[in-house]
């Protein structure tokens, strides 16, 4: 494992430069203490102290190759020395072939792919085509759900993020999607609640109007809301209820895509075909960001001889598109999505349901793949959460001092509300994840300790 020398001063000095000049999203920028990063390998990262941790969070949630994949890192290199970016009206080799690899990889008939720089610009453009596809305007999405930071996007997010930015844009509805283990719908098993909810939906869609509704945008799995796997039955559920009404299903696919959940893309695992789905994250592992729409053939062919009234200057970027291209291959070559279900299945799955039976914090464990949540609880009983929903200040306190004890062992993992997310690199071995695992196991007496 390459590390650099420790270089405290340095460190200093990279702190000092970004409280002084960085503004930080989703930040109270008085209140941050941003950790400086000198460098990053396969599964870990470390400070300027040559402190190393392993990245069980994989940034957010989209190193899916892991950290300086030599492959992608090559292909970058040698994309920049020959062409570092050219106008988005001229074709070029990289997105060409970018655009061939994800359409091969999309489920039906999938097979052209809009790119845009991010997730959030793709649920942007991908509800557009919709609204212009169907000459409808309406659009449903979940409460539990992100979809990212722009104007559409924050109004599709069904969580606290979108409260202040409420306004911005209109026509959006929400509605609960599938949660058993805290069902909106009073179920006592899957089956029960995907029939609910499946019920829930269509009464959201008769009393907002079918034919007033362009879409319905739901993340396979939604990941920051908790990685909420989808009961057997409900995807062609919502499937069925758009084909009736004449709506398009949009698949957020920006986090569970790209072997995160052990398939190319989470309805894989279904056998479900969106009418278009979003994708960002995974697709290039954030070494350069890009993002983009994956159309079918249908609303494809809406702009055949209309004009799509939307576009972006670095739409298709040489050196992003090289980077999908090389992570594709890579991730094709080398196993890496077969060795995310693997993981998930023989490591991850069992060590984590193995965590719950010693720590009464842990209410529930759920995920697939590298795609994992522990549900964490005052009391397995009543399930109380950790924390608050949107807890803050000392409310976020039994949380706050879980993620310490976690990066104080050396595991940085993701968090939302009341869980911790266990979302290493699809590249995870298996001594990786026993590693992280042994830390888990030592941090969550810490939250133990608010059982009661």
């Amino acid at each position: 494992m390459t590390t650099a020398s420790p270089d405290p001063a340095a460190g200093q000095r990279v702190r000092d430069l970004d409280r002084a000049h960085v503004f930080h999203s989703w930040s109270a920028q008085a209140l941050i203490s941003p950790m400086a990063i000198a460098g990053a390998e396969g599964s870990y990262y470390w400070d300027y102290d040559g402190k190393r941790y392993l990245d069980f969070s994989s940034q957010l949630v989209n190193t899916n190759i892991g950290h300086q994949h030599p492959r992608v890192v090559e292909a970058i290199r040698e994309q920049a020395a020959r062409l570092c970016t050219i106008a988005p009206q001229h074709a070029n080799d990289q997105r060409s072939e970018a655009a061939r690899l994800i359409a091969e990889l999309a489920p039906g008939d999938l097979d052209q792919v809009f790119f845009t720089n991010g997730g959030a610009d793709a649920i942007e453009n991908a509800g557009r085509m919709a609204r212009l596809h169907t000459g409808r305007h309406k659009v449903l999405t979940t409460y539990r759900s992100y979809h990212g930071n722009t104007t559409t996007a924050i109004q599709m997010t069904g969580d606290p993020r979108r409260w202040a930015n409420d306004g911005g844009a209109t026509g959006i509805h929400h509605f609960f999607g599938p949660y058993p283990y805290r069902s909106p719908f009073w179920s006592n098993s899957p089956e029960q609640e995907c029939e609910r909810a499946l019920e829930h939906l269509e009464q959201v869609v008769s009393f907002e109007g079918p034919a007033t509704i362009a879409a319905i945008v739901f993340e396979t799995i939604p990941g920051t809301a908790g990685v909420l796997v989808p009961p057997e039955g409900y995807l062609a559920g919502v499937r069925e209820i758009c084909d009736r009404h004449g709506i398009v299903y949009i698949a957020d696919e920006v986090m569970a895509g790209f072997g995160r959940a052990g398939e190319w893309f989470a309805v894989d695992h279904w056998h479900v075909t969106p009418d278009l789905i979003a994708f960002a994250k995974g697709s290039n592992s954030g070494y350069v960001p890009l993002g983009g729409v994956i159309i079918s053939a249908a609303i494809a062919e809406t702009f055949a001889e209309r004009v799509f009234p939307g576009g972006l200057t670095y739409s298709g970027h040489p050196l992003a598109c090289a980077a999908v291209v090389a992570s594709i291959n890579a991730m094709r070559d080398e196993g890496i999505v077969a060795n995310a279900a693997r993981i998930g299945e023989s490591v991850l799955g069992p060590g984590l349901r193995e965590l719950a039976e010693r720590h009464p914090c842990i209410g529930e464990v759920r995920g697939m793949g590298v795609f994992w949540a522990l549900d964490l609880v005052r009391s397995r009983e009543t399930r109380e959460m950790l924390v608050p929903y949107n807890a803050a200040g000392a409310a976020n306190k039994p949380m706050a001092d879980l993620l310490a004890a976690c990066k104080e062992r050396g595991v940085v993992p993701f968090a939302n509300f009341n869980r911790l997310h266990v979302v290493p690199p699809c590249t995870v071995s298996d001594q990786e994840a026993k590693e992280g695992l042994a830390v888990l196991d030592e941090a969550l007496a810490v939250a133990d300790a608010y059982v009661g």
